[in-house]
């Protein structure tokens, strides 16, 4: 094992879950961050699904988050925590991509790119409706609300700007509201 670059978009920003050597901001080029899976496991149940975040491939497109280095021997631990976490329905896809850091160095970094074929693959919804499900939808690891407005909220600490999350936001309220979606 040598040392291998995580690329953080969603949840894993601010909820890595593995230990980490380095922390960065950094650019995938191609590839959107969208709320395009439905969640039954995590953010929402099989009867009332909820919606998470995944990466999609877009010409043009860019997403900024969080890379992390994860040090050699950390890794086969670290590699098998994501794959449990990230992988639980196989509705995204492992993949390695180039990303630029934001210290101008280019990596290659493990990233959960969604699925289009997948049966969870949401990518039709438009944003009234992708709001409406956050805005309501509950599973085991909580609500939709709170894994939207932590994700939002780490964007705004670190001075990213995701055109999707702010529409949303503005559709969806405070983090205190409730029902409005």
């Amino acid at each position: 094992m040598r040392d291998i670059w995580v690329f953080g978009y969603g949840s894993l920003m601010w909820r890595p879950g593995f230990v980490f050597v380095e922390r960065q901001v950094a650019t995938l080029p191609g590839f959107a961050r969208r709320f395009c899976l439905a969640s039954m496991h995590y953010r929402g149940t099989t009867e009332a699904p909820g919606l998470v975040l995944a990466l999609s491939k877009e010409a043009g497109s860019a997403c900024e988050g969080i890379a992390f280095r994860i040090a050699a021997p950390q890794a086969k631990t670290a590699l098998a925590y994501l794959r449990a976490r990230e992988l639980v329905s196989y509705a995204y896809r492992e993949e390695r991509h180039a990303i630029r850091l934001s210290d101008g160095r280019v990596a290659e970094a493990l990233t959960y790119v969604s699925d289009p074929a997948h049966p969870q693959f949401r990518g039709e919804l438009g944003l009234q409706e992708k709001a409406r499900i956050i805005g309501k939808a509950r599973g085991p690891a909580g609500s939709n609300r709170d894994y939207f407005f932590a994700t939002f909220a780490q964007l705004e600490a670190l001075g990213i700007v995701d055109e999707e999350l702010t529409a949303l936001a503005g559709r969806l309220g405070t983090r205190e509201e409730t029902g409005r979606a």
